[in-house]
């Protein structure tokens, strides 16, 4: 399941037997650091821990300090900063990692329909399109206009949902910015001025898992299913074969089906990503062909690269133009080159390429990258002063 799947199933757990709670999350990250914004802690009023905000290196003091906002009942933020070696150490958490994190801590009331779990349960259970969750975390002045831990919500189809006031200018600004972090699928954090106050805010996008439709139920399909059902993606394994399309063969699966090879055309296409496993030629054609029209972002063939080759050819006997069809989208032979050679290994290879065509990296050595692991939160942002765009500031 997912890290939200989770953490809704111990935030339910915690609400039926009446233990307060308190959501530790990650807002802001300057420089190096385990986790992003967005990454997500439960902690009860006994300490008792769902999620992770970090490698395990700040775990101890965010459970520490968020039993104290229980008590308090209101929220707070929490800086760590392993830039510097005297406040890491003061800290107690001798990261080592240079860098900045900023740990939003709030008590949850478990009333409030907006508070974000919730949030996140509405957001998940209604349409599988990204979001951004704009999540207020930092004031400085007086009179600032809008309070720690408001929050609204941008669904792709353009609703809001939320508890942050709507109709004043900063309301608008934060939503203008959300649309662009959602256009452009990238997390920012924006630095706003209103009145004789300032607002700091988290614009993080969150994203439905991942969709991975796998043609072929053979022994070499089982810790595909299992690797990638740990990432959290909904996996379902579809096959010709009765005897091998069984769901007792696939646990982890979301669905297994048999779906013969006369019926393949009618299925309705969707955007799954694919995988083609059957080791069945035909099967593995008609999939192709189907998939010719589909939205589908990726399509994994197995086997070596004469294979597509013979198929590309049949195909182009009926669709002149499916070279062009599949170009960017079909991969074949799948998986990065990582040496596999047991079936545990190229599942590996497998799921590893999917998960860098999802990111959009080019996979590859960390080592061996100029660029940093993630890219900076930190662009320039417009400075909003009553209402009116003011000149650029660099947070």
């Amino acid at each position: 399941m997912t890290e939200l799947q989770r953490l809704l199933i111990a935030y339910d757990e915690h609400r039926t037997a009446g233990r307060a709670c308190a959501l530790a999350s990650v807002v802001d990250v300057a420089g190096s650091a385990y986790r992003r914004p967005g990454a997500r802690m439960l902690v009860t009023e006994e300490g008792q821990l769902t999620g992770a905000i970090s490698g395990g290196c700040l775990e101890g003091d965010a459970r520490r300090r968020a039993r104290q906002t229980i008590l308090q009942g209101r929220p707070t933020v929490v800086t760590y900063d392993s830039t510097d070696p005297d406040d890491d150490l003061q800290f107690g958490a001798a990261l080592g990692c240079q860098g900045v994190v900023q740990i939003l801590l709030e008590p949850l009331d478990f009333q409030n329909p907006d508070n974000p779990l919730e949030l996140l349960r509405r957001w998940a259970a209604g349409v599988e399109a990204p979001a951004v969750v704009a999540t207020v975390f930092g004031m400085g002045g007086t009179g600032a206009a809008a309070q720690m831990g408001e929050r609204l919500l941008l669904l792709a189809d353009g609703g809001v949902e939320g508890n942050l006031t709507a109709g004043s200018e900063l309301y608008e600004a934060i939503l203008s910015d959300a649309r662009a972090a959602l256009t452009a699928g990238q997390p920012a954090t924006r630095h706003y001025a209103a009145g004789a106050g300032t607002v700091r805010v988290c614009l993080e996008i969150v994203r439905p898992p991942v969709r991975l439709t796998v043609y072929g139920a053979g022994n070499d399909v089982q810790p595909v299913v299992r690797l990638a059902a740990g990432l959290g993606w909904r996996v379902q394994v579809v096959d010709g074969r009765p005897n091998q399309a069984q769901a007792l063969r696939f646990p982890e699966a979301e669905d297994v089906r048999v779906l013969p090879l006369a019926q393949i055309e009618a299925e309705p296409h969707d955007t799954s990503f694919a995988l083609l496993m059957t080791h069945n030629y035909y099967y593995d054609l008609a999939v192709l062909r189907h998939l010719l029209a589909a939205p589908t972002r990726y399509i994994g063939l197995l086997g070596p690269r004469k294979k597509y080759e013979r198929l590309l050819d049949e195909l182009q006997q009926d669709v002149p133009d499916a070279a062009r069809q599949l170009a960017g989208r079909l991969y074949s032979p799948i998986g990065l080159n990582l040496g596999g050679e047991t079936p545990e290994e190229i599942a590996l290879s497998i799921v590893a390429e999917i998960q860098a065509v999802l990111a959009g990296r080019p996979a590859g050595f960390l080592r061996d990258s100029p660029d940093p692991i993630h890219p900076p939160l930190h662009a320039t942002a417009p400075l909003v002063v009553e209402g009116r765009a003011d000149a650029a500031c660099s947070l």
